[in-house]
């Protein structure tokens, strides 16, 4: 028995080995066994922790242990982009026209900002030279709980190196491409244009984005837990992959030459818009395309959408006289229409209940097939449709490719609008066959006379020839197309033997280039009313156009929005444009002349003997017709009106007995202001060649004699004399003297 006393009633041991645990109910003190038990027990709870805490970490390090670490370092690290350069642009002539340039953007880390305790200074020196908002600057830089913010992206090379200077605490650089395009406006709409991640948003850089912009990179820095980087930690960069090179069939001389006429028109006749195209017959490649209005990529926040839409593509219209190459074209196919045959005109086609006049009053009484074309009969082509039928028509649009697009690598091409098929009435194909009715585009339409040209093929337009690698090595190339045979060789050929004397006889007179044989068609149509109808006094002119005649190689299509001026005659406004622009062209691409000066039509030889054309421009029709006809000349009249406002061939021209006089008729308003009576100044004529002599006279309002050949020696009127309107200067002609210097 073990020894002690009691308390309370309670045994209290001698032993002080035991524990008093407390008073209470139950024994007073543990036992050795007790005790040891509550240890096993308190170990097993810390084993079980341990083991627990074992597993926790085994499933933390080795079972998640990649997502873990993978999440560790994306609070340790911060990517930093790098652009890819995206790839350049080159014309056919591999002449670069877009390319991507290095560049800094400025970026922050706003906890290195703040710990510097400059934040407003730093904020003010970068919004200077910036030239942005100051509060703005500051909030990003001081932006909380981020180690990175975008100051300014893409930075010109001159405020970078300013800032560089500076040396700003919490202020960086990242080396970034910026794209260039080195020749401005030129080639604008085809283009297009990238946004601030050089990602293409419009035109070729849309379309061909994914070959263009490369695999960007990037750089990878340590920061810490307050956003600071890490000076001893290292650094990754992965290197970006360049994009690939565009290759496109444009000429960057035809486009100069396109782009340089372009701003001449906007200069002289101010349209609301215009659109020039040339293409390659054989292969459908476009040498060349521009519209007006235009913008500048590099500064393209500066323009609004209506200058970077590009009217070739986007913009339907009807397309006029141009549109009776198809109406002839398939009506020679299908043989409803011969060479031999004959069409009455009396001034208009009665279909139905329905007239549709013909554009010259009275009409052009009994003409051949050949000039029904040349004088671009509205009588006689709606015959011709007749005869075609609604079916054959129809079947013929198709054909061409107008109602769809054409599939040329561009966005937002248009694909027209066609009279429905099941709707379609014998007044609709009376319209359709004198380009009225339906809306194309201007690529439509180029195409499609190109099929004329081209033996019957219809070709795809194309503008992309090849793609390369950064080192130029070609990865793709593309070949032209063709969609389909429209008509046959011998249609084609015929009928563009036809278009060549619409120039050398008949509208088209303005577009005749001397040495070359051309054919092409001139177009006046009046513009369609939004809801319906025609609008007063807005038109749209227009010229088609290939050479050489006999064998084509290259089209060009020429279409001028509301011309102002008074003028807007498609043979007056846009036949010169078309002729300025294929003369270059022609001369570059080294297509060799095929007409000696000997063998020009009568209606543009500068030395042929016959009637020299009188002044008649700014007089009454009945004036005009009086005059022409006493010194044997015929007349044709295009417009409506009692006035002439210009005349072609022009005064002082040699032709042939007979040849007929086109007399563009408009308002007295519209009239030139050179009448008889009036004074003109006499130009000074030494040097110039016939043909550049009756030009000066003809705008100074005189009328021309020409004696001789060669250049002019002497005039009989002194140069800056004042005399009346329409007095005759006669110019003496001499042959250089081919010993001299």
């Amino acid at each position: 028995m073990t020894s002690g006393k009691q308390i309370a009633g309670r045994f209290l041991p001698e032993n002080r080995e035991d524990l008093i645990l407390g008073w209470g109910e139950g024994p007073l003190y543990t036992t050795p066994g007790q005790l040891r038990k509550r240890a096993t027990q308190l170990f097993l709870v810390f084993a079980l922790l341990l083991v627990i805490m074992i597993i926790r970490l085994f499933w933390v390090q080795i079972v998640n242990g990649a997502f873990y670490a993978a999440k560790a370092e994306d609070v340790r690290l911060r990517d930093l982009p790098v652009e890819a350069k995206r790839g350049p642009i080159y014309d056919r002539n591999m002449r670069s026209l877009a390319v991507s340039v290095s560049v800094d953007s400025i970026v922050a880390n706003p906890a290195e900002v703040r710990k510097s305790e400059r934040e407003r200074e730093i904020a003010q020196e970068l919004a200077q030279v910036l030239e942005m908002d100051v509060e703005k600057v500051f909030a990003l830089i001081t932006k909380p709980n981020t180690g990175f913010v975008w100051v300014k992206r893409k930075v010109e090379p001159d405020k970078a190196a300013q800032l560089r200077q500076a040396q700003l605490p919490g202020i960086d650089f990242i080396p970034e491409s910026k794209r260039y395009y080195e020749k401005g406006k030129l080639l604008a709409h085809v283009l297009g244009i990238t946004d601030t991640d050089s990602q293409g948003i419009e035109g070729l850089e849309l379309l061909f984005d994914e070959q263009l912009r490369g695999l960007p990179g990037k750089i990878v820095a340590e920061y810490d837990a307050d956003n600071r980087e890490l000076p001893q930690a290292e650094h990754m960069f992965i290197r970006p992959v360049d994009g690939h090179g565009l290759v496109l069939t444009i000429d960057e001389t035809a486009q100069y030459i396109i782009e340089r006429e372009l701003d001449k028109l906007e200069r002289e006749c101010k349209p609301k818009g215009a659109t020039v195209i040339v293409m390659e017959v054989k292969t459908g490649r476009i040498l060349g395309l521009a519209n007006r209005p235009s913008f500048d990529p590099n500064e393209r926040d500066k323009y609004s959408g209506a200058y970077r839409r590009n009217r070739a593509i986007n913009d339907c219209y009807e397309p006029g006289s141009t549109f009776k190459i198809v109406t002839a074209a398939a009506a020679m196919e299908e043989g409803t229409v011969k060479d031999s045959d004959r069409f009455f005109d009396p001034g208009y086609a009665q279909v139905g209940k329905q007239r549709v006049k013909c554009w010259k009053d009275g009409g052009h009484g009994s003409q051949t097939f050949a000039e029904v074309v040349q004088n671009s009969c509205n009588t006689g082509f709606v015959n011709i449709g007749m005869n075609l039928g609604a079916e054959k028509f129809y079947d013929y649009l198709l054909a061409f490719g107008f109602g769809s697009p054409t599939g040329i690598t561009l966005n937002g091409e248009e694909g027209g609008v066609l009279v429905p098929r099941k709707a379609i009435k014998p007044i609709d194909v009376a319209t359709m066959s004198i380009g009225q009715a339906n809306a194309v585009t201007p690529l439509q339409l180029i195409t499609a006379a190109a099929a004329v040209a081209n033996g019957g093929k219809l070709m795809k337009p194309q503008l992309v020839e090849k793609i390369v690698d950064p080192q130029g090595a070609v990865l793709q190339t593309f070949e032209p197309v063709m969609v389909r045979q429209v008509v046959s060789q011998e249609t084609a050929q015929r009928l563009n033997l036809i278009l060549e004397t619409v120039v050398s006889k008949g509208t088209g007179r303005n577009a005749f280039i001397e040495g070359h044989r051309v054919g092409g068609k001139t177009g006046t149509a009046q513009k369609i009313k939004p809801g319906g109808g025609y609008l007063e006094g807005e038109y749209v002119a227009s010229f088609i156009g290939l050479a050489p005649a006999n064998d084509p190689a290259v089209i060009c299509l020429v279409v001028i929005d509301a011309p102002q001026g008074g003028t807007y005659f498609g043979g007056l406004v846009a036949a010169p444009v078309f002729r300025a622009v294929m003369t270059d062209v022609l001369r570059h691409l080294g297509i060799p002349p095929q007409v000696n000066t000997g063998d020009l039509p009568a209606a543009v030889e500068d030395r042929v003997e016959g009637a020299v054309v009188p002044l008649v421009t700014g007089i009454n029709l009945s004036e005009a017709e009086d005059k022409l006809r006493r010194v044997g000349l015929g007349i044709a009249t295009e417009g409506f009106g009692t006035k002439v406002v210009d005349q072609l061939p022009k005064p002082g021209e040699k032709v042939l007995p007979n040849t007929a006089v086109i007399l563009y008729l408009g308002n007295e308003s519209k009239a030139v202001t050179a009448r008889p009576g009036g004074e003109a100044v006499c130009p000074n004529l030494a040097g110039k060649s016939i043909r550049q002599a009756a030009e000066l006279l003809a705008k100074a309002g005189l009328s021309f004699e020409p004696v001789g050949s060669g250049l002019a020696q002497k005039q009989s009127i002194p140069a800056g004399r004042k005399v009346s309107v329409g007095t005759v200067v006669q110019v003496e002609f001499a042959a250089l003297d081919e010993s001299g210097p």
